[in-house]
């Protein structure tokens, strides 16, 4: 049974506070939900789950029991959740450790040997502090503490060393998953050139503003399949140069090796 956004993320809270009691600190919200671009074929549903002290492996399964039969009510595209503790959310610390994660696509791995799941799934995560920024400018908190309390100020370049290292690849990638490179793409130079933070059709209305007109029919198309799960066929040699264009605008001005944000 497929539940709605609201419900699901009600009972994701529920359970949370049930198997993680006294530790848990607070659920919150960022991504699409919250950015009102939300569409259940291409969206997932993102939550950071934070916790006052690291989690044994028992309660590691009790909780993946969880978020795996929550998973399956939810969108096409599912859950993806981090766990991580107050401690490295204020102050900040980078690349971000984290207790636990999951997303749609570690779902085979966790039900063929979830032992060896929670024992390696854990270490840092450099998306997170995407995520945190995305929560302490737009986020909600469904459950605990207010976010003010509990997460500090992303530094510019910790933020913009994440967002470059989720699109660095994609001058191969983007014949592969041009929706989703173009717009993330376009949503990384918006907060290079405007400091803006910006969601995927967000990012792809910046685009059509602040980029030449003929990089226009790419970003459409891909805001197309993003809002209306549109069926599009891209101009490959265009999504290209594109990728092309706008690394070499977002690079200008950052530092090798680590492209971090010269501020």
């Amino acid at each position: 049974m497929i539940l709605q956004t609201d419900r699901l993320t009600e009972d994701f809270v529920e359970r949370s506070r049930e198997i993680l009691q006294d530790n848990l600190v607070g659920v919150y919200l960022h991504g699409s939900l919250v950015m009102g671009c939300f569409n259940p074929q291409k969206s997932d549903i993102d939550l950071i789950v934070v916790v006052d002290e690291p989690l044994s492996d028992p309660v590691k399964r009790a909780y993946m029991d969880m978020v795996v039969v929550l998973n399956s009510c939810g969108p096409a595209k599912g859950i993806e959740m981090s766990i991580v503790l107050r401690r490295v959310c204020r102050p900040f610390v980078y690349p971000t450790p984290y207790e636990l994660h999951f997303s749609s696509g570690h779902l085979e791995w966790y039900k063929k040997d979830p032992d060896d799941y929670i024992r390696r799934m854990n270490g840092t995560d450099k998306d997170l502090a995407a995520h945190f920024t995305v929560i302490i400018s737009r986020g909600r908190c469904l459950y605990g503490a207010p976010v003010k309390d509990v997460f500090s100020e992303i530094p510019k370049r910790d933020y913009m060393d994440s967002l470059w290292y989720d699109v660095e690849g994609a001058a191969e990638e983007i014949t592969k998953d041009p929706m989703y490179m173009t717009l993330n793409l376009a949503r990384v130079l918006a907060y290079k050139e405007d400091r803006l933070v910006l969601s995927k059709k967000e990012g792809g209305e910046w685009a059509i503003r602040a980029l030449p007109p003929e990089y226009h029919p790419l970003i459409t198309d891909a805001m197309r399949e993003y809002s209306e799960s549109a069926e599009v066929v891209y101009d490959n040699a265009l999504a290209e140069k594109y990728a092309a264009y706008v690394l070499k605008r977002i690079q200008c001005g950052i530092c090798s090796p680590h492209f971090r944000l010269q501020v």
